[in-house]
């Protein structure tokens, strides 16, 4: 089990943050899409680290193209030598049409088209063959010497794609080299609806998941103290119901029960009343997505949670943490791991 840790959003920061990480011991460190380009952090904690693998969960497909994506992309793996993971992950449509200006459509189909065409050209690279990409959304057809940057030891990178519903979880598992758990899950969504269309994904080639990646980040409250507990508690709440206003993952929440919740939220969300939005999480909502507890306890109630299921694990905290508590985490889930 592979034990990764989420980068700060602080940009001024992440060089040293990375180092931080490393040092701490952990295996992995991911850079989410968020008020900064990730391609840029990434770049930064890769030049500070040595071994640690560096990778984006997620970057915004629909906010680029194959081409723009796939050059950033090869030339992180030519820096990286191999440490680098490029994760793709489709937003929602209010944000790529009104956020990015960019066209939105289908977007599992799109995504899986995304994923092929960037192979594609990829090969074209580092194979020195012609580039004849083809397809609903996206057309590479002209590749000249001038623009084709040479082949590299290291060649592509992996890929993993970020899903909630069946459809596109499903892709994932047909085109990507791994997925992400998205951290509004459940175990029970992750049995009943997410293994399933993984598994019918790699059927679609031939395959199975062994050896294919699943990443998974957990919501994580954890504090020391009644206070910092409290802090964490509310922070995760807080996130808890930025994503359960969002139609897109309202299957997740009506497996469970709580449909009606989604409509509600997004309605603060259109009113503007975010601090509001964190009230209607009670505390059976939250243990069913969050692990909550002291530093101890949070190691076995992860590898319960997802041990089973995923290849590398994150704590994912949405609030600020104690720099202190990322080895004291790290110990207790390595423990668990045993």
């Amino acid at each position: 089990m592979k034990i990764d840790s989420t980068l700060t959003k602080d940009i001024d920061v992440t060089a040293s943050a990375a180092r931080e990480i490393e040092q701490a011991g952990y295996d992995g460190l991911w850079v989410g899409e968020t008020k900064h380009d990730p391609f840029l952090q990434v770049f930064q904690a890769l030049q500070a680290t040595e071994n640690i693998t560096v990778g984006t969960s997620i970057a915004i497909a629909f906010a680029r193209t194959p081409m723009t994506t796939a050059n950033v992309a090869y030339d992180l793996a030519r820096h990286a030598r191999g440490r680098f993971v490029l994760g793709l992950g489709s937003q929602v449509k209010p944000h790529i049409e009104r956020r990015f200006s960019m066209p939105w459509s289908s977007p599992a189909a799109r995504m899986r088209e995304f994923v092929l065409a960037l192979k594609a050209i990829w090969t074209a690279w580092q194979e020195e063959s012609k580039l004849d990409f083809q397809g609903e959304f996206y057309t590479h057809t002209l590749m000249t010497p001038f623009f084709a940057p040479p082949p590299h030891p290291a060649g592509p990178p992996p890929v993993f794609v970020a899903g909630v519903n069946t459809v596109m979880t499903e892709i994932a598992g047909e085109v990507a080299d791994g997925f992400f758990i998205h951290p509004f899950t459940t175990p029970r969504y992750l049995e009943e609806v997410t293994l399933p269309a993984l598994r019918r994904g790699r059927e679609k080639t031939g395959k199975t998941l062994e050896g294919f990646e699943i990443a998974g980040p957990s919501f994580v409250a954890v504090g020391r103290t009644e206070q910092e507990l409290a802090t964490a508690i509310a922070g995760t709440k807080a996130q808890i119901a930025f994503y359960a206003s969002t139609p897109a993952y309202r299957a997740v929440l009506e497996l469970h029960g709580w449909g009606e919740l989604q409509p509600e939220l997004t309605r603060l969300t259109k009113e503007g009343k975010w601090e509001s939005m964190a009230d209607l999480i009670d505390d059976e909502m939250l243990h069913t997505f969050a692990i909550v507890g002291g530093p101890d306890e949070i190691g076995p109630a992860l590898i319960a949670k997802l041990g089973a299921v995923a290849t590398r694990l994150t704590f994912y905290a949405t609030y600020k943490t104690d720099p202190e508590l990322l080895p004291e985490l790290l110990r207790q889930v390595r423990a668990a791991d045993q």
